[in-house]
């Protein structure tokens, strides 16, 4: 099964793709990570998305769609689950091509629906332990007392920077739910807002697993 997981920055989509990858035995692609490994393993298209990188650049559509090739065609040549990828209507288009080369196509798209302010909150309330890299949440799960004097917020993490990549995504990226309904693929709008196994059950149920 070749799946698409929407939803907004903090909407859980990381979360949950990586346990619906589990549960369908296919594995989560993200751009971040697929971009992260390629640099570590030094692959020719790493090689060029590091230059792009190290120049405070954003890595070209055209490498994104190529390391995403490279996984089809070898981990996820059964399938996946594709995690914040694409991120716009012309993204969309060309993974639409490249699974059509292979005889595949999306199958479904689950699109997670959580409250701007729930989101804002969500986020601004995470912290990060600089020296081992945990994340915590101010509310759900607070730092213990021996690391609660050094953890940071994040810039990414501040309310301002947050509600500007809400409207940025839904700019970009809420467009792809009229795409993927245009092109006949399954939409699923899900509550993200529940608890972790809820969200799951719901999104299992929905596609038939």
């Amino acid at each position: 099964m070749d799946l698409v997981l929407l939803g907004a920055p903090g909407a859980g989509k990381g979360t949950q793709g990586a346990l619906l990858a589990r549960k369908l035995h296919v594995p989560k692609i993200a751009t971040g990570d697929m971009l992260r490994d390629a640099v570590r393993q030094g692959t020719e298209l790493g090689r060029r998305a590091k230059q792009v990188m190290d120049a405070g650049q954003l890595v070209s559509d055209e490498i994104v769609l190529g390391l995403v090739r490279e996984r089809l065609a070898s981990d996820a040549a059964e399938g996946a689950v594709f995690d914040g990828y694409p991120r716009n209507v012309a993204q969309a288009e060309s993974l639409d091509g490249l699974l059509g080369e292979m005889g595949r196509r999306i199958n479904a798209v689950v699109y997670l629906e959580v409250d701007d302010d729930a989101i804002v909150r969500r986020m601004t309330g995470r912290r990060t332990d600089p020296e081992t890299g945990v994340v915590y949440h101010v509310e759900h799960n607070p730092p213990p007392a021996e690391v609660a004097d050094r953890v940071v917020q994040r810039e990414d993490d501040r309310e301002a920077t947050v509600r500007h990549r809400l409207e940025v995504y839904r700019e970009n990226t809420a467009p792809l739910v009229e795409h993927y309904r245009r092109a006949g693929v399954p939409v699923h709008t899900v509550d993200g807002g529940g608890s972790i196994d809820a969200v799951q059950g719901e999104i299992l149920g929905l596609l038939g697993r």
